[in-house]
């Protein structure tokens, strides 16, 4: 039988599954919104559907216009990528009653995963170490016992919060309070669920997750592990591959926790188990992301498989393709997510016509995008352009590659994120992989993006000095036409960019 598959996303993700239905011969179907009309991933598949105006409620979010988008092309297949529905049991379920194979795991595995107390309490079941932590709370009050007990701080958690949302640090008894009200309402306003409960605040961790690849018949793999703690404000910045911090032993451990994590729910495709890592090396159970994450390249370039032809197959009721036993990781991979933000003016989004584009090229050198020259950033969606991969034979290679390729990376025409990564590459604390997932925050609190880096690292104080040269600007003429201000982070709350 011959398929046909619909990406219910945009962008980079979409542009990926694309190429990868090329590779195993399968017709494809993208989905667009007015504001994407001339995307290239819109170019780039066998056919093309509008689903409706540029607000994602009333396109990408829209079930009934996906579903009906898909009836019309005859898709037999839809992978919702990362982000939007990807995680959303009744998309799936819809699917499935429609007659259409989901590319991700069962409704019933994001369900079981979908809450992080329903979650949690599954993982102590089957042995998985989770962070010492309460049931839902109704009050503040039911919290004082256990904060006195495991001691401060604390952190206080919306139970179907994500992406950094609905979490709030609490120092002392007399902050608890309003700490809670203040959770309640965020997790009421981003996820229309007031469930709070606390978790002992682990100090200065580090955030390594498991990639882990499920079949219908029962099998259940690890592919190693993913170091995500160059984090700001709980979201992801730069990943890397194998983690620097990890021992044989631990990757050990975190691989069958993992492995037991995924076949507590029967999982059933590609996803991923993510782990709080303390200083003393114990773990803890974090979440599951029950889709492809957005941080698989690196994955895929130090294993050798491909995440995505997997995850389809495996939706097509095949087995998995590969013996793990016969995997061996090859050096080491480095991703960094480039957005559309301006990092010298608080990060705000920076929407409008990218002028020129050059992308790096040259050995150990890949290209996630989902833009060209001459594309139009929109407001209404998260605002990742791509993701630049390296891989080297070890960490210092990969360092230095992407140190090289970042001098080759030229974008203009609006404000981008590739002047931190050229000062996170010469910082020396970077350099020896001497971090949490606290230290983006305080260095940039700290005004580390405008300093000049220390130390004598030719190679790497070229690739910082690099200024208009390759299309990026100096702090004190970053975003001079006003570019990326309130309006736009008025319209980035209100569409919740960052929930991938």
């Amino acid at each position: 039988m011959s398929h046909r598959l619909l990406v219910a996303n945009r962008g980079e993700i979409a542009l990926r599954i694309f190429r990868a239905c090329r590779d195993l011969g399968i017709e494809t179907v993208a989905v667009f919104s007015d504001a994407d009309r001339l995307s290239p991933h819109v170019a780039a598949a066998d056919h093309a559907v509008r689903l409706g105006p540029a607000p994602a409620s009333e396109s990408y979010l829209s079930v009934p216009a996906l579903l009906e988008a898909a009836r019309r092309t005859r898709a037999t297949l839809v992978h919702p990528g990362y982000g939007f529905l990807a995680e959303n049991a009744p998309f799936a379920r819809a699917c499935r009653e429609s007659g259409l194979r989901f590319v991700g795991p069962s409704p019933e595995a994001m369900e079981a995963m979908g809450t992080k107390t329903g979650s949690r309490q599954l993982m102590k079941s089957v042995g998985v170490p989770v962070v010492p932590g309460t049931a839902e709370a109704a009050g503040p009050k039911e919290l004082t016992g256990f904060a006195r007990e495991v001691g401060y701080p604390i952190l206080l958690k919306a139970s179907a919060g994500g992406g950094g949302k609905g979490m709030r640090r609490v120092d002392a008894e007399k902050d608890l309070e309003a700490a809670f009200a203040r959770v309640t309402s965020e997790a009421e306003l981003s996820f229309a669920d007031r469930a709070v409960y606390a978790e002992k605040l682990i100090d200065r961790p580090r955030h390594v997750e498991v990639q882990v690849v499920g079949d219908t018949h029962g099998t259940v793999v690890t592919v190693g592990e993913r170091e995500c703690s160059i984090q700001r404000r709980h979201q992801k910045v730069v990943e890397e591959c194998p983690s620097p911090a990890v021992t044989p032993a631990l990757r050990a451990a975190l691989c069958r926790a993992a492995a037991d994590a995924a076949r507590a729910v029967r999982y059933d495709s590609c996803g991923t188990v993510e782990f709080l890592l303390a200083p003393d090396g114990s773990f803890y159970f974090l979440e599951m992301n029950t889709r492809l994450q957005v941080e698989h390249p690196i994955t895929e370039e130090v294993w050798g498989v491909d995440l995505v032809t997997e995850m389809i197959a495996i939706a097509l009721g095949e087995r998995i393709s590969f013996d793990p036993a016969e995997l061996s990781p090859r050096g080491h991979a480095i991703e960094c997510r480039v957005y559309a933000e301006d990092p010298f003016h608080g990060f705000a989004p920076s929407p409008g016509r990218i002028e020129h584009l050059r992308l790096p090229e040259g050995p150990g050198v890949r290209n996630d995008v989902g833009i060209e020259q001459g594309s139009v950033v929109p407001v209404h969606y998260d605002p990742m352009l791509g993701k630049l991969i390296v891989h080297g034979a070890d960490r210092e290679e990969a360092r230095r590659r992407l140190a090289r390729a970042l001098t080759e990376y030229e974008l203009t025409g609006i404000e981008s994120t590739l002047p931190l990564f050229r000062r996170l590459l010469a910082d020396p604390e970077f350099e020896r992989a001497d971090f949490d997932v606290q230290w983006l925050d305080r260095q940039l609190a700290a005004g580390w993006l405008e300093r000049s880096p220390a130390g004598d690292d030719d190679v790497l104080l070229g690739a910082v000095a690099l200024t208009s040269s390759n299309g990026t600007q100096a702090p004190e003429t970053s975003s001079s036409d006003g570019r990326g201000h309130s309006t736009w982070r008025e319209a980035a709350r209100r569409e919740g960019l960052r929930g991938q």
